[in-house]
């Protein structure tokens, strides 16, 4: 006999149907999986033998052979035990057949039965909704990332035996009955950047930042808190939306990092070290998996001591931080994962700082600024809007009992400009200055004749190339939403031009 189950599994982010088909027949008894499976499902043989016993069923002495189709696919995780368990018992008669084809069934199980949670729930969900299935049969564990996705009905089930139930009796269970507002966590900092004493250019700049979505470079010397900034920058960033957070959750769930959360609700902070490969950055392996400036996705990546990254790890930031989304080709599959992130990047002022401040004298030569910066190719150092110092913090700023404003004031000020652009860019593909074509530039960043003297001299003198030339139009754009002014005035793009220290040294 012939029994057909519906699974999904993942390419890069996204679920695609998977039909599992298990034929029960005469014959020496056997237990054959064919389909592409991965080791993983290849095992699931011993698992499912096990589980079935364990649970009081008993299991079919014939011929069996499971096919996971499409078959030209490579299948990989554990999540196909719990079809192919339903696809022997079925055999055994224990519920109607026609109720298999309303759901979507997907779970690793123990060796007692249980069901144990996986990665890729999210977008299975999203896969059943778009195919119209009557519902998803899930882990417990995944039930609440999975509520996310409404118009299906979500069965978080803890073991075997309650699925053999729900399909026998279907009005015996019920499906979760999450609210969204229960599942959007509300928003709570550890840090504030009430925190950082002195360095107010530093916190403007992070500021016009966050307002803008542009990205950033920290230069100064150790301690004078460049880390501490950047690891406040998500305090003052707007919260997402319900569209972001499925983005976000989609990602964290196809790379397993979601555990227990269940729902990414605040924007990503992704700080890897220096020596992080290429793969483990952008994305890649034998089998493609998200890298960090994918799982910074609408969130923050700081690169902290930026020179000491590879430099071939650093060039691969290119493209991502261009499009929005990197591409990684293998010669079996292609998959794009979605990066539009913020790029915080920090660095000393030279390779001698440390040494420089235990003699008394941080100021580092033109030439030695030189050498440490030839380590950043210009290419992408045009891709970073931001780029400025943050000085040694002074003794009396250190012991000062003033305060300087808190996140939260910070963060309604940025919000009041994001929505200024979300007005503006309603009828575009993006929501932020820093996200702005050639054919919006022009169209929003319209300049006086005063205006265009001072970038005529900022190309002139201070060497900026074309892409440098439209990050500050897109920058001053920004300081201008902040003031809630409609034109770009000469102070706003004097402000812009303040934020490009590193030309001058190319």
């Amino acid at each position: 006999m012939l029994f057909k189950i519906f699974s999904a599994s993942l390419y890069g982010i996204e679920a695609y149907l998977v039909e599992v088909e298990v034929d029960i027949s005469l014959g020496l008894p056997d237990f054959v999986i064919v389909g592409l499976p991965d080791a993983a499902v290849r095992e699931s043989r011993e698992r499912v033998k096990t589980a079935l016993k364990n649970c009081g069923y008993k299991f079919p002495s014939r011929k069996v052979i499971i096919n996971l189709a499409p078959a030209d696919r490579r299948k990989e995780g554990s999540s196909f035990d719990l079809p192919i368990a339903l696809g022997l018992l079925a055999y055994l008669d224990l519920f109607p057949l026609d109720r298999l084809q309303d759901y979507l069934f997907l779970g690793e199980l123990a060796l007692d039965g249980r069901i144990k949670s996986g990665k890729g729930i999210l977008s299975s969900t999203v896969l059943a909704k778009d195919l119209a299935f009557k519902g998803v049969v899930i882990p417990k564990d995944n039930e609440r990332e999975a509520a996310l996705v409404q118009g299906v009905d979500i069965f978080g089930l803890e073991d075997l035996v309650k699925v053999t139930r729900l399909l026998a009796q279907p009005d015996s269970l019920s499906p979760s009955s999450y609210r969204l507002a229960d599942l959007q966590p509300s928003r709570s900092f550890e840090v504030d950047f009430q925190e950082i004493r002195g360095q107010q250019h530093a916190k403007r700049a992070l500021e016009v930042a966050s307002a803008g979505g542009h990205n950033v470079l920290l230069i100064g010397p150790p301690g004078a808190g460049k880390t501490m900034l950047a690891r406040r920058l998500p305090t003052i960033l707007p919260p997402m939306s319900f569209e972001e957070i499925i983005e976000v959750t989609q990602i964290y769930s196809a790379s397993g990092l979601l555990k227990s959360r269940g729902v990414i609700g605040e924007r990503p902070f992704r700080s890897p070290h220096h020596t992080t490969s290429v793969a483990g950055l952008i994305g890649g392996g034998l089998w493609p998996k998200p890298g960090e400036v994918s799982l910074a996705h609408h969130g923050v990546l700081f690169l902290d001591e930026l020179p000491e990254f590879r430099k071939h790890a650093l060039e691969s930031l290119r493209q991502p931080l261009e499009d929005g989304e990197v591409t990684v080709s293998r010669a079996t599959m292609s998959v794009s994962y979605p990066s539009s992130f913020m790029l915080i990047a920090a660095m000393n002022p030279c390779e001698d700082a440390v040494a420089g401040i235990f003699s008394g004298d941080i100021e580092c030569t033109d030439s030695q600024r030189y050498r440490y910066y030839s380590k950043i190719s210009r290419p992408l150092l045009d891709r970073i809007d931001i780029q400025i110092e943050v000085p040694k913090v002074e003794f009396k700023e250190i012991i000062s009992k003033l305060e300087g404003e808190c996140s939260s004031e910070i963060r309604c000020r940025v919000i009041v400009a994001r929505k200024i652009q979300l007005k503006r860019y309603k009828k575009k593909k993006f929501f932020s200055n820093a996200q702005m074509g050639t054919r919006e530039v022009k169209k929003f960043c319209q300049v006086s004749s005063e205006g265009r003297e001072l970038l005529e001299m900022a190309v002139n003198k201070l060497g900026f190339s074309a892409r440098a030339y439209t990050r500050v139009l897109k920058v001053a754009r920004t300081i201008a939403d902040l003031e809630g002014a409609e034109q770009i005035n000469p102070s706003h793009i004097s402000e812009a031009i303040q934020y490009r220290m590193m030309d001058k040294y190319f």
